[in-house]
């Protein structure tokens, strides 16, 4: 989710629900504590250098239950964010603490509540790797006779 898309949500929202992705609600009671960008200069595998460039988001949460996020609140600490900051219009990316550590999610909206979605990590170069991109089908008609289980054989 790009940062216009956030604030126009929130305007029409009375109140904002983050859903992870296992299904579970972060606390309403939550504080974003951070409206960032995130810079991250990298070589990748196959030596190409590359940058990527990020809104960044922190949820917090504590035993503060009188305290809740309403909407136009965070609309005004992003609006601050980005005169302070020249934001662009970038995508979003959340951290949030979980059980063990700080895990980072996209972000998406099912018209109700926010969702916090998995990132995955991949292979930039693949290209370079020499890993193939698709595993290789064989039909069984193409697989040597002698490679095969023949019915009655006693291989299977």
């Amino acid at each position: 989710m790009k940062l216009s898309e956030i604030k126009d949500h929130l305007k029409g929202l009375e109140k904002i629900g983050f859903q992870l992705p296992n299904g579970e609600m972060v606390k309403p009671h939550f504080h974003v504590t951070e409206v960032g960008k995130i810079t991250k200069d990298f070589i990748d595998c196959g030596g190409k250098v590359r940058s990527e460039t990020v809104i960044n988001f922190q949820l917090w949460e504590e035993n503060d239950y009188d305290h809740r996020l309403h909407p136009e609140k965070l609309v005004n600490i992003i609006e601050l964010s980005e005169k302070m900051f020249k934001f662009d219009n970038l995508e979003i990316e959340v951290e949030y603490q979980g059980k063990e550590t700080i895990g980072k999610f996209g972000l998406d909206f099912d018209g109700t509540n926010f969702l916090l979605t998995s990132k995955l990590t991949a292979c930039l170069a693949l290209d370079a790797c020499g890993i193939p991109s698709e595993k290789p089908t064989l039909a069984f008609a193409e697989v040597a006779k002698g490679n095969s289980c023949e019915p009655g054989s006693g291989c299977c």
